[in-house]
């Protein structure tokens, strides 16, 4: 169902299906790869570049700095590709072999399409991107050394059009949404974020708090789950607060009352967090949690990447927008200085293509 639950379809509430696993493990077993956490993923076994095992660490320093007892960071862009897509592509093209489909077909304009270009490299699947006319040249680089067709367009909208005629047509396998109004990425690819919840649950690393950069959720959805499932079966102590990080209000205005089907329109630099589209599974993330939705716009997210530099991290921009939020929450009082934050640095920042001063 890559178009999501068509009752809710039908209905006018468009919604992302789930997936329901019938038995968890009762202890997690250490992973040394994405498919080692067994029945706590849908594969087991499939495609792999060595993804996953990103390290959690404590920023000291910047913890003081800000006011907050402990700061700790999950740094994705040590992912093979440098971005947590890695994880969506791991499980998404294992699904897409199982199904026997020849082709993965995604709308991205950057570290997806990177991800899914390596994943079907290794896969010997063909790769088409959809994607827009302005993509930065570094993905543009890469998909071309990766060997994936890159289709280009104008309008955003126009590029989900493409995913689904191939989906339709052609027999394609869509490794992101291509429905208006817009659900999260198909659920097998979806349910590759659960892992970021199972090895921080393994390494001991239980925050309070959980930022997430978000665009239509879904790494805040599948780091939800995994956290859900592992608290349900007594495996971790308490549910984190996860806070959605959004460069202009989209989340923000449906939390505050805006139909979720709307068009959220703003500019922003955060490419991987750009788009004007919300969904039910980034907004039931924060609520379920007990959490909520931050701004943060490119002016404070380039100041969270110089503050994360000076701790010899080099992030994309809407990864350092995770430092200004927590500052945010931290002044209304949302954020105790007594608690635990853990930031999700989503991708290395090498391929940003601006240099904002502030």
């Amino acid at each position: 169902m890559p178009t999501g639950c068509p009752n809710c379809a039908a209905s006018g509430t468009p919604a992302s299906v789930e997936l329901v696993y019938r038995a968890l493990p009762e202890k997690l077993e250490v992973a040394c790869s994405g498919y080692a956490w067994g029945a706590w993923l849908p594969y087991t076994h499939g495609v792999s570049l060595g993804e996953g095992n990103t390290p959690c660490f404590d920023l000291k320093r910047l913890a003081q700095d800000l006011g907050v007892r402990q700061l700790t960071v999950k740094h994705e862009g040590m992912n093979p590709t440098g971005s947590h897509k890695d994880r969506m592509s791991v499980q998404g093209i294992s699904r897409a072999l199982d199904v026997g489909a020849s082709t993965v077909v995604l709308a991205s304009s950057g570290n997806a399409a990177v991800s899914a270009a390596a994943y079907c490299a290794v896969a010997g699947l063909r790769c088409e991107v959809a994607a827009y006319r302005g993509m930065p040249e570094p993905f543009v680089r890469a998909l071309n050394r990766l060997g994936a067709k890159r289709l280009v367009f104008d309008q955003s909208f126009d590029r989900w059009e493409y995913v689904r005629q191939q989906v339709e047509r052609e027999g394609a396998f869509a490794l992101t949404n291509y429905s208006l109004p817009a659900v999260g990425s198909p659920a097998f690819g979806v349910e590759g974020y659960r892992a970021v919840a199972l090895e921080c649950a393994a390494d001991g690393c239980l925050p309070d708090h959980i930022l997430v950069p978000t665009a239509r959720g879904d790494l805040l959805w599948g780091v939800y789950t995994g956290l859900r499932d592992l608290l349900a079966n007594g495996l971790i102590s308490h549910m984190p607060r996860l806070w959605a990080v959004e460069p202009f209000p989209r989340l923000t205005r449906v939390l505050e009352g805006a139909l979720l089907q709307s068009e959220f329109f703003g500019q922003t630099a955060q490419f991987s967090t750009a788009g004007s589209t919300v969904t039910l599974q980034q907004e039931l993330a924060v609520q379920l949690s007990g959490g909520g939705v931050v701004v943060s716009n490119d002016h404070e997210a380039a100041k969270g990447v110089s503050r994360l530099g000076a701790e010899g991290l080099w992030v994309e921009l809407c990864a350092g927008a995770c430092v200004s939020a927590l500052s945010s929450l931290l002044k209304q009082g949302q954020i105790a200085a007594t608690d635990h934050a853990l930031l999700m640095l989503t991708a290395r920042g090498d391929r940003d293509t601006l240099d904002l001063k502030f």
